[in-house]
């Protein structure tokens, strides 16, 4: 296995088109200074928008892709102009990329003729593939991949990573294609063989959950550049800035414009006392507060009143979400499964579970951090 280090890595993609008169980009760079370590058999999860850079991050750690400055170590050896084919890596696609005129078991053995290796290795590795890739693989290495179904042929795709026995494995959205079941199922293969192995793992995805799923950290992108680094319980309760907070939970984080002064916050023209360690850290002004959906006291004394639009019943988590609208923001509160139809709630905002923001640019001002359960 390998640590990977990404140091200060620059990518553009400038066009002609894409040029001023002056010489200068229109766009700024795919990958902007762009800094990343990946410990020995971890799994680092990327998230982020299209176009932030997830996919061209990958490439240029596969070396798919030659950065304009800056360099990638594995294990401390500067590997920046090695070519892709001897760096030890293994690719899995979103679009499975396997060869259609091979059947399965000649895409897993391809590897081994390109590379002058005896039948006898390349049969040997095989049949050890097969093992590890469980009940059923067997049976589709005789057949050829248009023959296969989506997930059938994302299996053949890991398959023919393993049979390598890279050093490191890239995954760039490789399970985004399957129907929800079949992708549930799959990413549970994919992260028991990533357990079993230790695989140094940098996994693309713009699916949240699949990312607190398969990632022991979790990387969040943002044009070109790394924003946060974490597990997902450090983004959640320890948003570096406005735009994680927002892009990380679901639903989202409710963002309301508020006042701070003498201890106290006030949202639409009603106050609230601060809790002592909250306000000690609150500058007086405006300010943006951040509230999660478990962050509400439904039905309290001293609540707001929120108008509803609708209210979203999750049977399989035991739970609703009520969302609403508040100072012209929306609102997303967590309830119970049972809770009745209404028009409008009470609710009160935990304010030292609350997130503050700068009232202009991103700041974070105070976060809550992660609850210490035990």
């Amino acid at each position: 296995m390998a640590r990977v280090d990404v140091e200060d890595v620059v990518k553009s993609y400038d066009t002609a088109d894409a040029v001023t008169i002056t010489g200068r980009p229109l766009r700024p760079p795919a990958l902007n200074h762009v800094t990343l370590s990946i410990e020995d058999g971890e799994t680092v999860c990327v998230v982020g928008p299209s176009g932030c850079g997830k996919s061209t991050l990958l490439k240029v750690v596969a070396g798919l892709e030659t950065p304009d400055s800056g360099r990638v170590l594995y294990d401390g050896e500067d590997v920046t102009g090695v070519r892709p084919q001897e760096r030890g890596v293994g690719m899995v696609f979103q679009d499975y990329a396997l060869y259609p005129s091979m059947r399965g078991k000649s895409n897993l053995a391809y590897y081994f003729q390109v590379h002058r290796r005896s039948d006898e290795e390349a049969k040997r590795r095989t049949r050890e593939v097969a093992e590890i890739m469980g009940v059923g693989f067997d049976s589709l290495l005789g057949r050829i991949p248009t023959s296969l179904s989506g997930g059938e042929q994302q299996r053949v795709a890991i398959g023919r990573c393993i049979v390598r026995d890279p050093s490191l494995f890239l995954m760039d959205e490789p399970i985004s294609n399957l129907d929800a079941k079949l992708r549930e199922s799959t990413r549970v293969e994919i992260k028991k063989l990533l357990r079993r192995f230790g695989i140094t793992t940098l996994y693309v995805t713009h699916d949240q959950q699949e990312a607190v799923f398969m990632g022991d950290r979790i990387a969040v992108m943002r044009d070109g550049r790394i924003v946060q680094v974490g597990t997902f319980d450090e983004l959640y309760y320890d948003p570096a800035n406005l735009y994680v907070a927002r892009f990380i939970g679901s639903p989202p984080m409710t963002i309301l414009p508020a006042r701070v002064e003498a201890r106290r916050v006030t949202v639409e023209g009603q106050g609230w006392d601060l809790p002592d360690d909250v306000a000690d850290m609150l500058p007086s002004g405006e300010v943006r507060v951040g509230v999660r959906p478990e962050g509400w006291a439904l039905d309290s004394a001293d609540g707001v009143r929120i108008p509803l639009r609708h209210v979203e019943r999750i049977p399989t988590e035991r739970a609703s979400f009520l969302y609403g609208e508040l100072a012209g923001a929306s609102v997303a509160i967590a309830a119970p499964l049972d809770y009745p139809e209404t028009e409008s709630v009470q609710a009160t905002p935990d304010w030292g579970r609350a997130c503050y923001f700068s009232a202009e640019g991103e700041d974070t001002l105070r976060a809550p951090g992660a609850l210490e359960l035990f």
